[in-house]
């Protein structure tokens, strides 16, 4: 990790997942949507990524809801932050504690079934390259 040496950007971000499922997939941190089930996208070199919130939408009218799981990937351990969390059918959860990832850590979600869940993460990306 780079040390600020005061020639960085901080710029506010937001990025998506579309339709996840019970496939796990990380967040991508370049601004663009992740592809669902693709669960290898981490912080860039360089970069210190603060999540502000992350709001998660059922969207297929799940009966009994859908059960949520975020975890975050150091490199040699995960870390789930949200464990089994539920979401009702057609019901939003916005989770807003702050977590700081660092280059080559992913913040990873996944459904415990085959759901249909949205997702809109915003985020303050820190590049100090």
């Amino acid at each position: 990790m780079a040390i600020p040496s005061g020639s960085g950007t901080e710029v506010l971000k937001n990025t998506t997942i579309k339709t996840q499922s019970n496939s796990e997939t990380a967040v991508r941190w370049d601004g663009t949507r992740a592809t669902t089930g693709t669960s290898t996208y981490s912080v860039p070199t360089n970069h210190i990524i603060t999540v502000l919130s992350i709001v998660f939408c059922e969207v297929a009218n799940a009966t009994g809801g859908e059960l949520l799981t975020v975890r975050l990937d150091d490199g040699t351990d995960n870390v789930y932050v949200l464990n089994q969390q539920s979401i009702p059918a057609y019901g939003t959860f916005t989770w807003n504690d702050r977590v700081v990832i660092a280059s080559g850590n992913k913040l990873k979600i996944n459904l415990a079934s085959a759901g249909n869940v949205d997702i809109w993460v915003s985020y303050i990306d820190q590049d100090w390259t």
